[in-house]
């Protein structure tokens, strides 16, 4: 009984962002996780985030370095994306002097890019570290190709890599779990 239960617990937090109708969003700007990152933010940075390709996802998700990459899929209809962020938001700034860089890839729909994205980056100040995925362009082969569990199905999903350790996290991350696994990253 225990168990039907957890497990019901389990599937109903994994799918509590799920939005039936609408793909994973694959858009962002051209330029690659590290240079977004890199960009010093001023008081509040200029929103401008052109659409991205999967491709070009594939490649941020990819880089291999001693730099520590943390990629997170949101959108801004989810609640549980949106409970996780101000952890995130910590952690840049406790970290904005460490290899550490942060991307966050939005999978709203684009006719929400330069209305709710667009408040929920100058809002959060998190501009500069925005990348538009538009979904309709996603096929399978890009979650089979990138990830180990992802399938796509329900956000929030934070990816987490450095050199060739990865780490994969479905579902909204507390603020002591999100520094715990970018803290097993810095060791």
């Amino acid at each position: 009984m225990k168990k039907i239960i957890l497990s019901t617990l389990v599937l109903i937090a994994l799918s509590a962002c799920k939005k039936e109708s609408t793909k994973v969003d694959e858009t962002a700007p051209s330029s690659d996780s590290a240079s977004v990152a890199n960009n010093p933010e001023p008081e509040k940075a200029a929103y401008f985030n052109p659409e991205t390709s999967p491709e070009k996802v594939g490649q941020i998700l990819a880089q291999n370095n001693d730099t520590v990459y943390v990629t997170n899929f949101f959108a801004t209809w989810c609640g549980p994306c949106m409970r996780e962020i101000p952890h995130f938001k910590d952690k840049m700034q406790e970290l904005k002097n460490k290899p550490v860089k942060f991307t966050f890839i939005s999978l709203d729909d684009k006719s929400e890019w330069n209305g709710a994205v667009k408040k929920f980056a100058e809002d959060n100040n998190l501009a500069a570290h925005i990348v538009l995925l538009d979904g309709q362009k996603l096929d399978p082969n890009f979650f089979k190709n990138n990830f180990k569990q992802w399938d796509g199905g329900s956000i929030p999903f934070t990816h987490i890599r450095k050199g060739d350790k990865t780490d994969e996290t479905l579902g909204m991350m507390s603020e002591g779990m999100l520094n715990s696994k970018i803290n097993s990253f810095l060791k």
